[in-house]
């Protein structure tokens, strides 16, 4: 103990205690923030991004050729399709260990997360199938037998459709998730791969990269509501291939990923129309928001780098390098 403590007025110790705290309690507050994650396809490694400096403060290996990426319900586990591993691989994001693994079928390249956060939905591009796991336990619900080269998966919000789209067979398949029965089959333009909701999943929206088009599906019906095309400035049309699609939560804006274009494209979702293009990085493959919404990373494959968007001013604000071939991002909230 320092000789002058006894000194010290018993008020004035409480005090500085009191303050001690509220800066411990403001400490804390500050400290929470988001994460993102970046598979890197040919590294065989994922690059962690502060949210806050937007800088890469760690990287770690996973197996061989991650691609699709997402965070579990709970923010607790990252599970990555290690394509050319043949497994869903489950990180533990509080160790920084992988913890197991899923059995995915062959070759899966992307998931979706049912709402229950119990189920995934992975597409098997090698195999035509689409399986359905069960987390808690790490079994196989069941495979379901779809187009040729499945790649694109969702899950409606309500969890009581799957859709996976096939490249080859240019369709969305729609499934019953109740029954795991194929109800519906949807003809889109040439190599669909990506689907997306809308938050009142009300609309699928179903990239064609090939075709050059997203189309816009009423869910009720399944029919096509319109073909949305892309014409961004200096840019030859052989070059824009949508693939990654994502639909801001208030409903109102999409953003379309438009491949070796290097543009993400802004959609009005209430007119369907158009409105911006973004230069971003070399092949543009997949995004994902903050939880804000006001963050759009956008992965960028040829030039290595992920590209971050500022959504209310529709600006690219840094480009931060990461491993190589970066394809799947996902965000995470750190309390």
């Amino acid at each position: 103990m320092n000789r002058f403590t006894h000194l010290i007025p018993l008020s004035v110790t409480m005090l500085f205690g009191a303050s001690l705290l509220s800066l411990s309690l403001i400490s804390t507050s500050v400290s929470a923030k988001e994460l993102a994650y970046v598979a890197n396809e040919k590294d065989d490694t994922v690059s962690v991004i502060d949210m806050d400096s937007l800088t890469v403060i760690n990287t770690f290996d996973v197996g061989d050729r991650p691609r699709g990426i997402e965070i579990s319900k709970d923010q607790t586990q990252l599970y990555i399709c290690a394509s050319e591993s043949d497994t869903v691989q489950v990180f533990d994001l509080d160790s920084g260990q992988i913890a197991g693994e899923l059995p995915s079928g062959e070759d899966p390249e992307l998931f979706a997360l049912h709402p229950d956060g119990k189920r995934l939905y992975i597409a098997n591009e090698d195999d035509a199938l689409m399986t359905v796991v069960n987390i808690p336990d790490a079994s196989v619900i069941t495979q379901v037998e779809v187009g040729v080269e499945p790649e694109g998966v969702a899950v409606s919000p309500d969890g009581k459709l799957a859709i996976i789209t096939s490249e080859t067979s240019n369709m969305a398949h729609w499934i019953d998730t109740d029954t795991n029965a194929m109800v519906h089959n949807t003809l889109v333009d040439a190599r669909p791969r990506y689907a997306e909701f809308s938050p009142d999943g009300k609309q699928l929206w179903v990239s064609a990269e090939i075709g050059g088009t997203v189309s816009v599906i009423d869910t009720d019906s399944k029919a096509i509501i319109k073909k949305i095309s892309f014409a961004p400035k200096g840019v030859h049309k052989d070059k824009v291939q949508p693939v990654g699609v994502r639909l801001s939560q208030d409903g109102n804006t999409a953003f379309v990923a438009l491949g070796p274009a290097n543009h993400v494209a802004v959609v009005n979702t209430k007119t369907l129309e158009v409105e911006d293009y973004l230069l971003v990085g070399r092949r543009v493959w997949q995004m994902a928001f903050n939880a804000a919404q006001d963050r759009l990373l956008t992965t960028n494959g040829v030039s290595g780098d992920v590209s971050v968007i500022d959504v209310t001013n529709r600006k690219v604000i840094k480009t931060i390098k990461v491993g190589r071939y970066p394809w799947g991002v996902a965000v995470r909230q750190v309390n």
